[in-house]
């Protein structure tokens, strides 16, 4: 059996807007920490050392994480959306379809004719549950300031396209499901039309879906189809996010 990982470090990098802050507390200042309560500090403890511990700050979208339908509005399908807690975790352990969409340019967004062609030509039908991942190459900027900008992006109907088949989990190796944020925002001061905002992401209001963001190393799966996904989030409490340790299963 071979195990890829398919998730980024958590991590301080420039590809992350709002900054993962982390706090190292080393072993013998952790030992102080833990000897406080009982009036002892760090010299009581073997070798002057306690245990080291670390305090995270970061959002739920930091690093490689699932969103939920929760994140994408209050309802779906006329039901309140669910957060990350409540999804089924039969939806994040099934076969995985990895389709190369590197070759286009980084300007045009991931399209359903695309994926329609990928599939055919890969002589493969998507069957419901299947989690399928977009390779798209921009991992390769991660840790660097293009990566919030320099990705491919997914439209509305190729996602409408993978989740009427039954698609619930998709997962792309860029910043962000829909195009980058500076393309949306200048497309909408050109056209003034709500539905040049995050329309992946609102297409989620009216089909229940997951999107995973900020995946890596697809590049190392070596079969487009004939492995399996491990991708279960973290539980938080009504959030829309959590993040996750995606791998790529494949028995050799």
């Amino acid at each position: 059996m071979q195990l890829i990982d398919l998730s980024v470090t958590m991590e301080y990098t420039e590809g992350e807007p709002v900054p993962v802050e982390i706090e190292y507390v080393n072993h013998e200042q952790g030992a102080d920490l833990l000897g406080k309560p009982a009036g002892i500090d760090r010299t009581a403890f073997p070798s002057s050392m306690g245990l080291s511990i670390e305090f995270v700050k970061l959002t739920t979208h930091s690093g490689t994480h699932i969103d939920a339908p929760a994140h994408y509005g209050p309802l779906c399908e006329g039901q309140t959306a669910k957060t990350i807690e409540d999804l089924p975790l039969d939806w994040f352990f099934h076969d995985g379809v990895l389709i190369d969409c590197s070759e286009e340019p980084v300007n045009e967004p991931i399209t359903a004719a695309e994926i329609e062609q990928k599939l055919t030509r890969m002589n493969y039908d998507i069957k419901p549950f299947d989690i399928v991942l977009l390779r798209t190459g921009a991992d390769k900027y991660w840790k660097k300031a293009e990566y919030f900008t320099n990705f491919r992006g997914v439209t509305r109907e190729a996602t409408e396209w993978l989740v009427v088949r039954g698609v619930k989990v998709i997962g792309i190796d860029s910043f962000g499901f829909d195009a980058p944020f500076h393309a949306m925002l200048s497309e909408y001061k050109k056209k003034q039309q709500s539905a040049c905002l995050w329309p992946a992401h609102i297409y989620g209001r009216e089909k229940e879906y997951c999107q995973i963001e900020r995946l890596a190393n697809l590049d190392k799966i070596p079969l487009n189809t004939g492995f399996t996904v491990a991708c279960f989030p973290i539980k938080i409490r009504n959030c829309g996010a959590g993040w996750s340790r995606v791998v790529a299963i494949i028995n050799v």
